[in-house]
């Protein structure tokens, strides 16, 4: 993510990065006011808006085969994109990639396809490991550490709140 969490690469109903002309252009082109812009962005965009089904990578997943819209290869390169370029930047960091979240954390198929991009930079996957989602999910032989980390968002989010709001 970047200042929003609409940058970066694409999600369930996220853009991710966009071309900064292109409000101006739906503004121009289809009356689009700021408040749509943004609901646009942030509710209908990334893996909902390249589908028009789904914002479920499970749903997307089950219906790649039969819908060419489902095939979600492009939040694959996206992600392979980012990668590439961070590491083209910062060679000298000693580092891990980690899945976490929905996607990350419950889509092995989407994990393999990320890292199977991904080999040119040493990350090479176990297949057994990546199919259960364990922790460590990368060969001992690749040169980055692959791993999958469970998160809690929602338990994170109530804490936080409640430390804010002083309920202990």
């Amino acid at each position: 993510m970047g200042f929003t969490p609409a940058a970066g690469v694409p999600m369930s109903t996220r853009s991710g990065d966009l071309d900064p002309g292109l409000f101006w252009y739906l503004s121009h082109a289809e009356g689009f006011d700021a408040k749509r812009f943004d609901q646009m962005v942030n509710f209908q965009s990334g893996l909902l808006g390249i589908s028009e089904t789904s914002s479920d990578m499970r749903d997307l997943l089950d219906r790649e085969t039969q819908d060419v819209r489902a095939l979600k290869r492009s939040l694959c390169f996206a992600i392979r994109l980012e990668s590439g370029l961070a590491h083209s930047l910062l060679r000298w960091v000693e580092w891990r990639r980690v899945f976490a979240g929905g996607i990350g954390e419950n889509a092995p198929v989407v994990r393999a396809r990320i890292c199977g991009g991904l080999a040119f930079l040493g990350i090479q996957l176990e297949e057994k490991p990546n199919a259960a989602s364990e922790g460590v999910i990368s060969t001992a032989a690749g040169r980055v550490v692959v791993r999958v980390i469970r998160t809690d968002e929602e338990l994170t989010i109530a804490k936080t709140v409640c430390r804010v709001l002083g309920l202990g």
